[in-house]
């Protein structure tokens, strides 16, 4: 059994639409635990240092883009100017830094049973137009990223989960000093604790 702790972000316009307690209910029946959790109107400072800024990552970002824009038709030169992945990454970064700067987070950690994998996949696919039935981002998110490359912006897709154990740690030791993250028994680890006996 891999117990491990995952970072989540509720983004400002889900704040905004009062779907905290949606998103955080979700991930406490599938038997995650929060063992931190806190608003923050994070600086831009914060948020920059955040996101990667190394070429692999701004490509991936840039790549989905390019994919959506394929799929659509749509001449992605038209509107940033180049087809180059790791740029078009680069413009995607300033706007995150823009969106998520610009009101209140909630930020969390949950841990549990192989938590990052459980919380990607209830989270949904990054693109909401893509994203599986039933996830969070399909059944929350009004958009995809074609419409918010449009208006030169972010995609609003509610929330922000770790895709991996050393992004989660990153990401966690960037929110939370360790004195904010807390050990205690849930309901799972009770009945699983009698189940050994």
């Amino acid at each position: 059994m891999a117990v491990e702790k995952t970072f989540v972000m509720v983004k400002p316009e889900a704040v905004m639409r009062g779907l905290v307690g949606n998103v955080l209910g979700r991930f406490e029946r599938a038997g995650l635990k929060i063992v931190a959790m806190k608003l923050k109107k994070a600086a831009p400072e914060e948020v920059n240092g955040f996101y990667p800024s190394d070429e692999v990552w701004l490509g991936k970002v840039g790549d989905k883009t390019l994919k959506r824009s394929k799929d659509l038709g749509i001449d992605v030169t038209k509107r940033f100017g180049t087809s180059d992945n790791v740029t078009i990454g680069k413009e995607i970064k300033k706007w995150l830094v823009d969106f998520i700067s610009s009101s209140p987070v909630v930020l969390i950690v949950l841990e549990g049973n192989n938590a990052i994998e459980k919380v990607r996949k209830m989270a949904g696919y990054t693109d909401p137009i893509d994203a599986d039935p039933g996830s969070i981002r399909a059944d929350f998110a009004q958009e995809s990223i074609d419409w918010a490359n449009f208006d030169a912006r972010a995609v609003y897709n509610v929330i922000h989960a770790s895709g991996e154990p050393e992004e989660a740690e990153r990401e966690i030791n960037h929110w939370f000093t360790k004195d904010e993250i807390f050990k205690y028994d849930n309901a799972f680890d009770m009945v699983m604790g009698r189940l050994k006996k």
